[in-house]
């Protein structure tokens, strides 16, 4: 998706139409994070009780859906941090909030869901990037001069952790259990996060910092189908009820 350029300072809207945005965005990510990013437009409106005339009128085309989705998640994430570090006296339960609801604000299984349509050279994209980072680290920096974060616990340790409990299970598990599941997991993880805790184990693996992670961001471009081997080619001829069209070298042996 080619970046898109900030237009300028957006006008406030109506109160009516602020829950319509938000209702059609929450829609929107829960849609993308279910189905990809092709999901229906028309189920996203559904959802958000609106018209689909009313949903473009918002966004006039999918592209610049996914674009305020994504900027939506990065905001409200970064704001969550923000508001952890402002409202809890103490580090460690700001960033176990932190984490709770970025686990609500569901962005670490939207971007992932539109890793390939994401404009990362979007500099309205890239600034909401870099502001959750910093908020993220300071909440990790202040657990760790408190004492209450083990101190081989990294953000980029943080940020995977999200990652992993707020992807979908698959199975077919209800989204009112696997979210109930995400925060019962979550809970259990951060007693591991403690410095206190009991007989800490040894973690294995490489600390990363949430600058590490960027190293392994995909490109934007999607990439092709993989070649198909002949062994998958006989077995998709085998599931096609066995049916052969012989080839020129087939037609010369016979």
């Amino acid at each position: 998706m080619p970046p898109t350029q900030d237009s300028g300072p957006r006008q406030p809207l109506r109160a009516d139409a602020r829950d319509n945005r938000r209702r059609l965005l929450e829609a929107a990510r829960d849609v993308f994070i279910d189905r990809g990013p092709g999901g229906s437009l028309e189920e996203i409106a559904r959802r958000a009780g609106t018209g689909i005339a009313t949903l473009y009128r918002r966004f006039p085309d999918r592209r610049a859906l996914i674009r305020e989705v994504v900027l939506d998640a990065l905001q409200r994430t970064a704001e969550e941090a923000r508001q952890a570090a402002g409202e809890e006296p103490d580090p460690f339960a700001a960033l176990a909030r932190y984490m709770h609801r970025a686990i609500d604000v569901r962005t670490a299984a939207v971007i992932p869901a539109l890793l390939g349509e994401i404009p990362f050279d979007d500099k309205e994209i890239s600034r909401a990037r870099q502001a959750g980072r910093a908020t993220v680290q300071a909440l990790v920096d202040a657990a760790h001069r408190a004492g209450t974060l083990r101190l081989d616990v990294t953000s980029g340790d943080i940020g995977m952790l999200i990652v992993r409990l707020s992807r979908p299970l698959t199975g077919g598990f209800p989204p009112e259990i696997n979210y109930r599941l995400s925060h019962r997991h979550l809970n259990l993880a951060i007693d591991g996060l403690r410095g206190t805790a009991r007989q800490p184990a040894e973690l294995g693996g490489p600390a990363l910092t949430l600058t590490d992670l960027r190293q392994f961001q995909p490109q934007t471009q999607t990439p092709g189908p993989p070649p198909i081997a002949p062994d998958q080619r006989r077995s998709a001829r085998l599931a096609d009820g066995g049916h052969h069209r012989p080839g020129r070298t087939e037609r010369a042996r016979g």
